[in-house]
């Protein structure tokens, strides 16, 4: 019987070797429906995994990879078997050596976790790594011969899944794949050149793409990939793009066109060639044809333009340039700026008749919100260039990632940038459920780390995949920070990716409790930037319990509240005890922060401007 090298031995022989296709199609084609967990069928029907596999193998694959493409934590959670991660990979293993026999090579297929990690969600490297760490050591007790690492749009996340197999083997060879669009780039916008060059320095033994395009687009990509790696490469398209029909995603490549592609595939450098979605045992078979026909590999160098991947040589903007609000900051002074609501309708006569009394009395700047509580009012960046054009007073545009995708906020801030605004203040955002609209979708692709990671690539002349913009942004990056959060440790260590991230100046929720914000402040100071206390001036008791206990992360101290309900007999007197408190609260912060963010509540600009008079009165 043949006996099998290791597989580390084929990556210095010549030759083109075959993967099988896809396992998902298949199973959907023998009747498992798409809202089950495909990995766990491993488990409850073993048998119809293991008819997959040989499948591939009778049509000529050499390399078949473990159903276990969703198998980490993360996902499997989604459907309530996290605790069977062990099981489940181990059990795939097994299956497939046991269908292929000794003469097979077999793949652990790990895939992307399903979740965002630091720089652009609030999972750590560390703990994605874990993740799969626990999936890879149970497909390596399982026996697998090399583990695939597949289907991975973000160069942060695949660099922990690669770390994570090499601290538990340094012999195991790693096939990492990303996957990539019509274009050629990740979805994050990594050029092919950049990802090679990265999974080549972090020690990948072959590079390659998987998923996502058909057999064209990936051709394209491969041969930017040759040019900048001497690594083997793999390449395993899909069947084309699906098309719907009648309820039905169906791939249209037939088994000879798929054929034809590998041809070039191959001529390109690829030495591992395989199918993902749509492609069945019929195109593994027209592949393996294929690879007979030119083995050995004769490659064609491809003569192309070899992208520059160093960051650009542009002149970034310093924070003290970037706004005058920017600029008193930076230089110690005190900023003041209000907060005003935007317009529900599309005129904003009244709320500029707002916006000219702050200018008229001084303020620094107009903090402008982004969807409030999930409010459907006028667009942040369009209520801020209408202020800065017709009034002439700066803005602090709120940027939240509630309503956006990557791209639609990339170009949102690169056109905003374009306008010239430049102080901007980068939140989450309200879920949609606490506004009008609760059946609203929201996107959240990122959160407020995230953005804020996205914003300092594009002040740095980068987008999010590394590749040049030319000429910078000069944005001045804030976010936001809750002193008075339930979970003050959580709230410490965001604000510490934050600040890590490339946030220059942070703003409060309103500061009811003076205490805790000292305390705050303390915890902070390994991490302090430039912090601007927000105010709110409360208007009646009614007004204070709904800021205590239905606006979240806002805390009301109880003796506040005992004094709004002791004012609480006329709406008058309410205001006047509010405006005290505010007024109070600004005199107690004033020696600990670098300004203040005065809300106006229900639009009353006068109201806010009364609370600045304490100012006044300690410079006098």
């Amino acid at each position: 019987m043949k006996v099998l090298k290791p597989f580390r031995e084929l990556l210095a022989a010549d030759g083109i070797h075959v993967f099988d296709g896809a396992m998902g199609t298949l199973l959907y084609a023998k009747g498992v429906y798409v809202n089950r967990c495909y990995d766990e069928i491993s488990l409850s029907n073993p048998a119809l995994v293991q008819e997959v596999h040989r499948e591939y193998v009778k049509a000529g694959a050499e390399i078949v990879q473990t159903n276990t493409f969703g198998a980490n934590r993360p996902k499997l959670e989604m459907h309530g078997f996290q605790d069977r991660v062990q099981e489940i990979n181990y059990k795939a293993a097994k299956l497939a050596r046991e269908a292929v026999g000794p003469q097979v090579y077999v793949a652990g297929s790990i895939g992307p976790l399903g979740i965002r990690i630091e720089p652009w969600g609030p999972t750590s490297f560390d703990e994605a790594k874990a993740f799969f760490r626990e999936q890879a050591e149970a497909l390596l007790d399982g026996g697998v011969d090399l583990i695939v690492l597949e289907t991975f749009t973000d160069l942060t996340e695949i660099r922990q899944a690669l770390a994570a197999v090499r601290e538990l083997s340094a012999d195991m060879v790693v096939v990492a794949q990303m996957t990539v669009g019509e274009d050629g780039a990740t979805g994050y916008g990594t050029a092919p050149e950049i990802f090679t060059k990265r999974l080549d320095e972090w020690g990948a033994d072959v590079i390659g793409l998987n998923c996502s395009v058909g057999p064209k687009p990936m051709l394209e990509a491969i041969e930017r990939m040759a040019a900048v790696t001497e690594k083997p490469l793999s390449a395993q398209p899909n069947a084309g793009l699906p098309q719907d029909l009648q309820g039905r995603k169906i791939y249209l490549c037939s088994p000879e066109y798929m054929a034809k592609y590998a041809r070039r595939l191959i001529q390109s450098g690829v030495r591992f060639i395989g199918g993902c979605c749509g492609t069945t045992p019929e195109h593994i078979k027209t592949l393996k044809a294929a690879v007979r026909a030119l083995s050995p590999a004769k490659r064609i160098e491809p003569v192309i333009q070899v992208l520059e991947t160093k960051c650009p040589d542009v002149r970034i903007t310093p924070p003290e340039e970037k706004s005058r609000f920017a600029r008193k900051i930076v230089q110690g002074e005190f900023v003041t700026s209000v907060e005003i609501v935007p317009p529900r309708g599309c005129d904003p006569t009244k709320m500029l008749e707002g916006v000219r009394l702050l200018k008229a009395a001084g303020v620094d700047a107009v903090n402008v919100p982004d969807g409030p509580r999930a409010q459907s009012r006028m667009g942040a960046i369009a209520t801020s260039l209408i202020i800065e054009q017709q009034v002439g007073i700066e803005t602090v545009t709120h940027y939240c990632c509630r309503d956006r995708n990557l791209l639609g906020m990339t170009s949102d801030l690169l056109g905003a940038a374009a306008l010239g605004l430049r102080n901007i203040l980068l939140i989450t955002g309200d879920p949609p459920k606490m506004g009008p609209y609760p059946d609203a979708t929201a996107v959240f692709d990122i959160d407020s780390i995230g953005l804020t990671n996205m914003v300092k690539r594009l002040n740095l002349g980068l987008d999010l995949g590394g590749n040049a913009i030319g000429q910078p942004t000069s944005y001045f990056i804030g976010v936001g920070v809750n002193p008075c959060a339930v979970d003050l440790d959580y709230e410490i260590r965001r604000f510490e990716y934050k600040v890590e991230a490339g946030a220059e100046f942070a703003i409060t929720q309103p500061i009811f409790d003076i205490g805790m914000f000292r305390a705050f402040l303390k915890r902070i100071e390994h991490c302090r930037i430039p912090i601007i206390a927000g105010i709110w001036p409360l208007t009646s008791y009614r007004n204070a319990e709904f800021l205590s206990n239905e606006v979240p992360g806002v805390v009301v101290a109880p003796e506040i509240l005992e004094r709004m309900r002791r004012a609480n007999t006329s709406p008058e007197a309410g205001q006047q005890e509010g405006l005290a408190i505010a007024r109070e609260m600004l005199s107690e912060v004033r020696d600990l922060v670098q300004g203040v963010q005065v809300s106006a509540p229900f639009g009353r600009v006068a109201y806010a401007l009364e609370v600045f008079e304490v100012l006044r009165e300690t410079v006098g």
